[in-house]
């Protein structure tokens, strides 16, 4: 199997090519990375694109679904509860559809909370591509545009994409590949969403309310994500700009 990705300097937005073989069939998951070089690994390789898909809708991940579409005439395909979302959503799929694409096999699993409609993609069961749901050590937030909520971000990480076998290869939305394994074992979030280690309230400000900081850690981009419960008793999580001391 061949996986390659490009990435965007500026929003750290993954794009993922795979494919089955040389000269074989290709997919592309996310489209917010410099989409060139992917023409030219396609090109290069001699592999026919057969679909682009979208874990979610956000701009970041979207960027050149119609570069994709016009160039090779492949669908795009993500989840209906973002239809009216996406600019142009040839196909919907839901969870444990799945598409033969060549030598591989292609799984979508919902996993909604960062967005209504977040999916995941599961390859010939190796490697699941989990958009902005899980990272390397972080996950994803619960208050961007088209989000759900924190009770089901918590069950898509812990009941849907922590099933997955450990050396399952995790390929983010944005920026370095892990393993299922190793965000089991210290993933800060993983760890606090399932009792394995306590929160430790402290009074904050959060999002401009009143709430309580049950945890703060290192985002992606270097910055930080933090779970947080308000006083109305929402919980979320949220950008650590977003969050001050009390």
């Amino acid at each position: 199997m061949i996986v390659e990705r490009t990435m965007n300097p500026e929003w750290l937005s993954n794009s993922w090519l795979i494919a089955d073989r040389e000269g074989g069939h290709a997919v592309v998951i996310d489209t917010g990375g410099p989409w060139e070089p992917i023409a030219a690994l396609l090109e290069e390789r001699r592999l026919e694109l057969t679909h682009v898909l979208c874990t979610h809708h956000h701009y970041d991940h979207v960027l050149h679904n119609g570069d994709y579409a016009a160039r090779y005439g492949c669908p795009v395909c993500g989840h209906g509860a973002e239809r009216e979302r996406f600019e142009h959503l040839d196909l919907e799929l839901a969870h444990d559809d799945e598409l033969r694409v060549g030598e591989l096999r292609v799984r979508a699993l919902h996993i909604p909370g960062h967005t209504e409609g977040q999916l995941a993609f599961l390859i010939n069961d190796t490697h699941v591509a989990t958009g902005d749901t899980l990272f390397a050590g972080s996950v994803g937030g619960t208050r961007a545009p088209g989000h759900g909520t924190f009770d089901q971000l918590q069950h898509s990480l812990v009941d849907v994409l922590m099933k997955l076998p450990k050396e399952t290869q995790v390929l983010p939305g944005h920026c370095d590949a892990t393993t299922i394994g190793a965000e089991w074992e210290s993933n800060p979030f993983l760890l606090a969403f399932t009792g394995r280690e306590a929160p430790r309230p402290e009074r904050c400000t959060a999002m401009g309310q009143p709430a309580e900081l049950l945890l703060r850690a290192r985002d992606y981009d270097g910055g930080g994500k933090c779970w947080v419960r308000f006083d109305d008793g929402r919980v979320d999580v949220v950008a650590g700009s977003k969050v001050v001391p009390a």
